[in-house]
């Protein structure tokens, strides 16, 4: 007789020793699924006997070699890595009609055109659907559609014609069983399984479309992030496109490659710093311009804070597009180290346009437009800021602070506030040395 293991989530893979109509986890309803195990585990292997464990010595493992070919487009090789690496397999997330399908077929577009043979696989739309999008954006391409859902099925196809690249518009709508129900827990997890294998079997490059939540997480359990590559978010931020590498074996996680989106598809925005900061205002307190680091790319970006008196009696913190917990260290700082009265004061902190950064050289530009919102004092329009702040009030070094003066300068900010180091001689040391270079004395 089966054993129930308990219950999962079909959204997010959360487990409940007991049934709920509603999932603890990401609120989802009626999503909780009983789990059975098998009846009978036999132990020691099939059989009874168990195989004897084959090892190789790391010295004697032939070496790897990596073959990559270019996407077709820069921006997309930078966030990959220098381009798509052949037997990889990538996951691509992003909210509904953020422009996923768009950017992909795009990318389709570019294979076909060097040569490459191409499967779309279309499981949310119809084949005239895909050809209509593809008639929008002014494409023509040679790839080969299917609308087949049995991830059996296309493992098979995989391994016989093996295609350059393979595109699951999406990994939700499979399924390993005729008549399976596609998008439960089991069906995303050996779908996964099972095209991974094949795609790396065949020397496929393998891209998978995702859901996201309601939460904005990618939908599904955390084994198909495990099993790919690669994970990649699409996110919306000052009416661009951001593609953020969350996970990627064969590059450095955490790259951005920043997109507009427009009638003809998707354009790379060859400026990104110069496209966040169109709108900033000019004069204005509590706006600064902060030089983060992201991934590899330097990025001119506002940082933008308010301060007002609060009508509770615990003042709110407000912070979104950064860490929220470092946020209150710097605001601690802000009141031991500085004097700076917070105790009354709602703060709220934004960065401009929706992007986020979790560069911890953020902490300056943080605290200097606090203190700018709080004092109703304007920083200097041509200044940038970078810097880590730490519990003492010091500025610590941060990386590539050659790379962000470079495009501090680029974007028109020739100077640059941060922490002394052989980058910037006259950087500064402590954040009060940084107050006091902008305003002087209080």
């Amino acid at each position: 007789m089966a054993r129930s293991l308990g219950y999962v989530c079909q959204e997010c893979g959360a487990r409940s020793p007991v049934s709920m109509g509603r999932c603890p986890s990401c609120g989802a309803w009626g999503s909780l699924v009983a789990e059975e195990a098998p009846a009978q585990i036999v132990k020691g292997g099939r059989g009874g006997s168990p195989r004897a464990l084959t090892t190789t010595r790391l010295g004697d493992v032939a070496d790897a070699e990596l073959v990559r070919y270019s996407s077709g487009d820069a921006e997309m090789d930078r966030v990959l890595g220098g381009g798509w690496v052949v037997g990889s397999a990538a996951l691509l997330a992003g909210e509904p009609g953020i422009g996923k399908s768009t950017l992909l077929l795009q990318l389709a577009e570019h294979a076909v055109s060097a040569g490459r043979t191409v499967l779309y696989v279309a499981g949310e739309e119809s084949p005239a659907q895909v050809r209509m999008r593809a008639e929008r954006v002014g494409l023509a391409s040679g790839m080969q559609l299917t609308r087949e859902n049995d991830a059996t099925v296309i493992a098979a196809h995989l391994s016989a014609a093996a295609p350059d690249l393979v595109i699951v518009d999406s990994i939700q709508t499979l399924t390993t069983e005729p008549g399976g129900v596609p998008g439960t827990l089991t069906s995303l997890r050996d779908s996964t399984a099972l095209l991974v294998e094949a795609a790396k079997s065949a020397g496929c490059v393998l891209v998978l479309i995702g859901h996201v939540t309601k939460q904005g997480s990618i939908a599904g359990p955390k084994v198909i992030e495990h099993v790919v590559d690669a994970t990649f978010a699409l996110e919306s931020a000052a009416g661009l496109r951001v593609v953020r590498a969350i996970k990627n074996r064969f590059g450095p996680a955490g790259e951005v490659s920043v997109f507009e989106m427009t009638r003809s598809g998707m354009l790379a925005v060859t400026n990104p710093s110069e496209a966040f900061l169109a709108e900033r205002p000019k004069g204005a307190p509590g706006s600064v311009v902060v030089a983060a680091l992201e991934g590899q790319r330097p990025l001119l970006l506002e940082v933008q804070a308010l301060a007002s008196k609060s009508p509770y009696a615990a003042p709110r913190r407000v912070v979104q597009g950064l860490d929220a917990r470092r946020v209150d260290v710097v605001l601690a700082v802000l009141e031991r180290r500085i004097d700076l009265p917070l105790e009354a004061l709602d703060v709220f902190v934004n960065v401009a346009g929706g992007l986020r950064i979790t560069d911890p050289g953020a902490d300056l530009a943080v605290a200097v437009a606090v203190y700018s919102a709080v004092t109703n004092r304007a920083a200097p329009e041509d200044v940038a800021f970078v810097g880590e702040i730490g519990l003492a009030g010091e500025l610590r070094s941060v990386g590539q602070l050659g790379r962000r003066l470079e495009e501090a300068r680029r974007a028109g900010h020739p100077r640059l506030v941060g922490p002394r180091s052989a980058d910037l001689p006259d950087g500064v040391r402590t954040l009060q040395e940084a107050l006091l270079l902008l305003w002087g004395p209080r």
